[in-house]
């Protein structure tokens, strides 16, 4: 993030060789530091199945760099992915590391200095859905420590990750396919249960998804149907459809500025950042 900023790289948040993390913070903060900063958490895409550099926990600097320019500590987070490799695993294993992440900077939080009260989370595209089950998903599916009973997200910042797997699978989309093969016992029920649409309620953190109008690596129709599902129920949401924009806010060059814009307007609303 440069040279204003420290990192903690690779911090063990759990016993497998993927679930390591990063913590960043501006100079002064942390630890050390005599400043208490809202946090962040996220998680990077890749369809929960891509081990390539672009697609691991270093590709979230469009993310990291902006959260940490408008006030944030920062935890991003690696996790296990259904890649085909010893320290992979398919679903659910990204959202119980998510959700063991989440619990993890929770513990933490005292230590780095973090408002608790102001805990974000954020994803882009796969880690979206990773960042919409740590923020909505209740203690039912028991896919791990989750929100409200081991800690508390005080907003979502979904950026164009997907909110129904059972429709990726219907869709027959080959990552998604990849993560909860055909052969998973259960596979129906599972994909529901990693479905942040089968969440929605009237009491989930203050949500915005962001996503890029064209996108057509995950629906729009998705990001719809979660908002439309969320207003139905009185929840606090927004959605913002970025003009221009596939899937990610690389281009136009008119993309991140808007996304950055709904972003933390929406949080600074909400008394969430700067």
């Amino acid at each position: 993030p440069g040279s204003g900023y420290h990192v903690e790289g690779n911090i063990p948040y759990g016993p497998f060789t993927m679930q390591r993390l990063d913590v960043m913070y501006p100079n002064g903060a942390g630890p050390t530091g005599n400043v208490t900063l809202p946090g962040v958490i996220m998680f990077h895409g890749g369809g929960w199945t891509d081990n390539k550099p672009a697609a691991l926990k270093a590709s979230m600097s469009s993310f990291f760099s902006r959260f940490l320019k408008h006030g944030f500590l920062v935890c991003n987070v690696e996790y296990r992915l259904a890649d085909g490799t010893a320290n992979g695993a398919t679903a659910p294993a990204a959202d119980e590391d998510a959700l063991a992440a989440a619990k993890w900077f929770w513990t933490y939080m005292d230590y780095y200095h973090v408002d608790r009260s102001k805990y974000v989370v954020t994803g882009a595209s796969a880690g979206g859905q990773l960042a919409l089950m740590v923020g909505m998903a209740t203690n039912v599916p028991d896919l791990g420590p989750t929100n409200p009973g081991d800690f508390s997200i005080a907003a979502i910042v979904n950026g164009y990750g997907p909110s129904n797997v059972t429709d990726l699978l219907a869709r027959k989309v080959s990552w998604a396919e990849q993560w909860l093969p055909a052969s998973t016992p259960n596979r129906a029920a599972l994909a529901i249960e990693v479905s942040p649409i089968t969440y929605v309620r009237k009491n989930v953190p203050p949500l915005i998804t962001v996503q890029g109008l064209d996108d057509t690596t995950v629906p729009t129709a998705e990001s719809q149907a979660l908002y439309d599902a969320l207003v139905a129920a009185g929840a606090d949401t927004a959605l913002h459809f970025v003009a221009g924009a596939g899937h990610g806010f690389s281009t136009p060059a008119s993309a991140w500025p808007d996304a950055e814009s709904a972003m933390f307007t929406f949080l600074v609303q909400h008394g969430i950042g700067k």
